[in-house]
């Protein structure tokens, strides 16, 4: 981090999820870590732009060569709480040949016909990408256990398959960050009242969403088990306050940054002589 950064703490530490954690203790308004408001986390934002670029643009040049690793981001939460403004402003600054993102809705009956996972597999990232999933596999033990859409001995199995999945990207070179934008649930009431007073946001309201606000408790435990049983050192949680959307999009950031420059990636070297290639060049 920059000196002139307002963050004060790593996100990447003071967000993750670590043993003891309870959802319930986490203030949904809150900044961990950041000693400044909306002007400097916005600041902050467009100055990680261009470090994020060059992180990605470093791994997707390694891919190009050989090299087998990729960035998965996960990003889970409650409706209107921010997933399509991590896409557009966080991911937004990569450039688009090197993202690879999976938006998971509601299963279709050839999905169906497969295990929940089958569908996941297929949207992994390739090597020298950024992987994107808005929603995942963690769907299948939410809304699954809250709508009681599985029997608890097949929600049990999953989560096993979950850890299994992960385990097995993770080996392969597949780097994984799981972010939970944690929203309050005034504020959720907020966010969809205004949707249905603006005709450009009407169509982004759906009626389901004031239903599943009718099971909000039963998700945060749910979320809660998602925690306890998912949470490893391969494929670690991060929940990020997501009533303040400038504070939710500058962590996922940092997090994101951090990740990319955890690989310790190098820029290829070329298996060609520079100088003969200049001297070409010059000739041509």
């Amino acid at each position: 981090m920059s000196d002139d950064s307002s963050w004060t703490e790593d996100p990447y530490e003071v967000l993750r999820v670590q043993p003891g954690f309870r959802l319930s203790d986490q203030d949904t308004d809150a900044s961990p870590g950041f000693d400044g408001g909306k002007k400097e986390g916005e600041k902050d934002l467009a100055e990680g732009a261009g470090r994020l670029a060059d992180l990605q643009e470093k791994l997707f040049a390694c891919g190009r060569e050989g090299e087998p690793r990729s960035v998965l981001l996960v990003l889970q939460a409650m409706d209107t709480a921010g997933k399509g403004g991590i896409v557009s402003h966080v991911i937004g600054s990569m450039n688009p040949g090197g993202v690879h993102y999976a938006g998971f809705g509601k299963p279709t009956p050839d999905e169906l016909a497969h295990d929940f996972l089958w569908r996941v597999w297929r949207e992994v990232p390739a090597a020298g990408q950024v992987g994107v999933f808005d929603r995942s596999h963690y769907e299948d033990v939410l809304i699954g256990r809250v709508r009681s859409l599985a029997p608890p001995e097949e929600l049990e199995r999953r989560y096993g398959a979950i850890n299994a999945f992960e385990k097995e990207l993770a080996q392969s070179g597949t780097t994984i960050v799981k972010v939970m934008l944690h929203l309050g649930k005034e504020e959720q009431k907020k966010r969809l009242a205004s949707r249905l007073e603006r005709p450009d946001k009407l169509w982004k309201f759906n009626p389901a969403d004031v239903d599943e606000r009718l099971h909000w408790d039963s998700y945060q435990e749910a979320y809660q088990v998602v925690f306890d049983r998912t949470t490893s050192a391969y494929a670690p949680w991060f929940v990020v306050p997501a009533d303040r959307k400038w504070y939710a999009r500058a962590a996922v950031q940092r997090i994101l940054i951090r990740a990319l420059e955890g690989l310790g990636l190098e820029w290829p070297v070329p298996d060609y002589d520079v100088e003969e290639q200049k001297r070409r060049l010059d000739a041509s």
